[in-house]
């Protein structure tokens, strides 16, 4: 292809491109603006490709190199707003977004921790309760994990300090796999959602229930208070997301179920990011520190009711000074 025939067929993809550029220089692109940039900047790089191999004039070559490093340039400067915008996420828009749903966040909190405190109490005054939800096995080996005189609380047979790693990979796994249980059954029009954090919920305050029947309460307590401000209430709001979905499906409005499901999952899907960060802390806390021994039950009581009302004084007041709800 000759250079002018080549010059007149991509002008106007190199003035839009060289628009971009002056918007985004200047700081004045807009969302809808920069969404075809990438694109955009793609196309510039292949057009100076074509031109250095057909042998096309300097001139042009030049013009097209400066506009593929103004964009290079641009691209990632824009790429390093990433970890800018997690962070902000991280600071004030989790937690908006947390109390902007909180109907539904409300509801599957009273159907989790509900159920955990009434079965909890349940099994404390009618210890043969527990057998209805686990099984005699099962019962045996929580006992076994959390009797006073196990080397590390909260595991299984004896392990050394240096499994640490090993625990904190299986407590992610573990816990992330039952976050998106709760919250991609949802999409069962809300009922397997509210069967997960209902089963989670009884099983868990059923557990309680017994060892703390049973005398072992201090040794439990004290192991689950730390990691448990992170990991219960991430399970509360992976219910509360998926909740948000099916609730779509059941009252979409006015708008067909496919938009109304669509426009829910952005909310849902950015809570569930929350959610593993919470899973996180709570795997890290719960293999390094809720685990341990050399530490008295008081200190880990007193730590753990430092993190639920950091926990709680995260969801109620954190970025509410940039944007109020």
């Amino acid at each position: 292809m000759k250079q002018s025939l080549f010059e007149k067929r991509y002008e106007a993809d190199w003035q839009r491109f060289a628009s971009l550029l002056e918007a985004l220089e200047r700081g004045k692109a807009d969302g809808q603006t920069s969404l075809g940039f990438s694109a955009e900047y793609r196309r510039i790089c292949q057009h100076l490709a074509l031109a250095q191999a057909r042998g096309y004039s300097s001139h042009l070559i030049d013009h097209l190199q400066q506009m593929a490093m103004r964009g290079h340039q641009q691209f990632y400067r824009h790429r390093s707003h990433l970890g800018a915008s997690i962070l902000s996420f991280l600071l004030g828009g989790f937690p908006r977004l947390v109390r902007a749903e909180w109907r539904s966040v409300t509801v599957a909190s009273l159907l989790f921790f509900g159920s955990l405190i009434a079965m909890g109490v349940l099994v404390y005054l009618f210890p043969d309760l527990i057998y209805s939800l686990v099984d005699p096995a099962q019962v045996s080996e929580m006992e076994s994990m959390y009797d006073p005189d196990a080397r590390r609380l909260g595991r299984f047979g004896e392990r050394d300090s240096g499994d640490d790693w090993m625990m904190f990979g299986f407590y992610i796994m573990n816990n992330i796999g039952i976050a998106f249980q709760t919250f991609a059954s949802g999409l069962l029009f809300c009922l397997g959602s509210v069967f997960f954090l209902l089963f989670n919920g009884l099983t868990i305050g059923a557990v309680a229930g017994r060892l703390s029947e049973i005398g072992y309460g201090e040794t439990f307590w004290s192991f689950v208070i730390g990691h448990g401000a992170f990991e219960l209430t991430a399970i509360a709001l992976a219910g509360a997301a998926g909740l948000k979905l099916g609730w779509a499906l059941l009252a979409p409005g006015r708008l067909p179920r496919g938009e109304a499901l669509r426009l829910a999952a952005g909310k849902s899907i950015q809570l569930v990011a929350g959610v593993i960060l919470l899973l996180l802390i709570a795997a890290f806390i719960e293999a390094y520190w809720s685990s341990m021994t050399y530490t008295t039950p008081l200190i880990k009581y007193l730590v753990g009711t430092g993190l639920w009302l950091l926990v709680l004084g995260y969801f109620l007041f954190a970025g509410r000074q940039h944007a109020p709800d």
